[in-house]
């Protein structure tokens, strides 16, 4: 589950991280009203709040909106309504939204904060290591995705404990790698171990601050904020699941939750089905060691039926960002061949015009095979994940 910047924000201020002060508004005088109480002189920032990152480089598709993206500096108080007009009730779209966009229905508006530098920084799990990973990069107009695909070094990942806080020596590796000054050094340990216990409180996947702001007497201030949730974790907060926003869901997560399946989207092109977040990640990261992204990727779970299973192939096919669909299941209760049963039948319903590989490991993987043999289907089987990643890749390029 994922929340808006500004719940992401009231979060991580109450772990001591400061945050600009701003407020929510859903119309322009609301807006205007909201940005008085931040700063009575400004300049602001005008936020497009939707569910995407990039929002800055965005554009709307309303004529009227402006070409503007979703992030605005305002100067003057007369820009406030005009501007916030031209958000509110238009569609902006970017890269991760795709071109169909997302309608923009509230505004957040905060004070400009006057920074001498950026950076990036983060926490996900590493589920090899059993650990949270730190991320911290320098940015300036790069974007962390393409640093951590281009200039990976260029990052520093430092593993911390589950439980407990940052030690000193890992924030002073931290503070030599961004190069800050010594004044820096108490806001960043507040700042590290916020996101920490944040994180580790509320059963988060992932906490991004892209930028954190370095102020002129050394402060850390996160300009943005992003925290996705553990759905699994979610009955034990009910104050995050309150903040759940059905509106910013795509028709295919709503689809997927009716049967209880997880569904996640990215960037990439292919659509991956598997029965584990574990074994999700690694197909994720052997797609990414062949310079191929994943679209989105759905965990099928046990206890289903054929029609179940069909209904979530179809969400994966139906997927309009999908050039390659790999399936990747290793069954235990979940048995194989009610896949293959969901394939021929969301095949036979929507079509398959991609590539899509099959690897089977577990429960009933030799009838799966066969009942896909037969079916006639052009589905290529193959013995391992790596070995199905290699076919996916190699059969998309040749579909080019």
């Amino acid at each position: 589950m994922n929340i808006h910047e500004y719940q992401a924000k009231q979060i991580l201020s109450q772990y001591g991280i400061k945050i600009p002060k701003g407020g929510i508004a859903y119309t322009p005088l609301e807006a205007k009203k909201a940005a008085f109480r931040a700063s009575l002189r400004g300049p602001w920032m005008l936020k497009a709040q939707i569910q995407s990152g990039a929002r800055n480089k965005g554009y709307f598709l309303e004529k009227g909106s402006g070409r503007r993206g979703g992030v605005r500096l305002i100067k003057s108080r007369r820009d406030i309504i005009k501007n916030a007009e031209q958000m509110l009730g238009s569609t902006l779209v970017t890269v991760q939204t795709g071109p169909r966009g997302k309608l923009v229905s509230r505004l957040y508006v905060e004070a400009f904060n006057k920074v001498e530098r950026i950076f990036y920084a983060g926490l996900v799990i590493d589920r090899v290591n059993a650990a949270l990973t730190l991320l911290v990069a320098p940015i300036k107009d790069e974007d962390i995705s393409q640093i951590a695909i281009n200039n990976p070094e260029k990052i520093l990942k430092i593993n911390l404990d589950l439980d407990g806080e940052t030690s000193p020596e890992q924030v002073q590796r931290v503070m030599e790698f961004l190069k800050l000054k010594p004044q820096s050094a108490r806001s960043l340990e507040t700042y590290i171990n916020g996101m920490h216990r944040a994180f580790v409180d509320y059963d988060a996947t992932m906490i991004e601050t892209n930028p954190v702001g370095v102020m002129k007497n050394g402060d850390l201030v996160a300009l943005d904020a992003k925290i996705s949730f553990d759905d699994n974790a979610l009955f034990r907060h009910p104050e995050i699941r309150r903040l759940q926003d059905d509106y910013e869901a795509s028709e295919r997560e709503l689809q997927a939750a009716r049967y209880r399946f997880g569904y996640s989207e990215f960037n990439g092109s292919v659509g991956c089905i598997v029965n584990g977040d574990g074994i999700a990640l690694a197909a994720m990261d052997a797609l990414r060691a062949q310079n191929t992204g994943t679209a989105c990727f759905l965990n099928v779970k046990g206890g289903v039926d054929k029609d179940k299973i069909a209904s979530g192939i179809k969400i994966i096919m139906t997927n309009p960002r999908v050039e390659g669909i790999l399936i990747n299941i290793l069954g235990g209760f979940l048995r194989c061949n009610l896949i293959a049963d969901g394939i021929i039948s969301a095949a036979s319903e929507v079509g398959l015009n991609v590539p899509l590989v099959v690897r089977f490991e577990g429960t009933n993987k030799d009838e799966a095979r066969e009942i896909l043999e037969k079916s006639k289907l052009p589905v290529i089987m193959a013995d391992t994940m790596e070995d199905a990643v290699n076919k996916l890749v190699k059969a998309m390029e040749e579909n080019d």
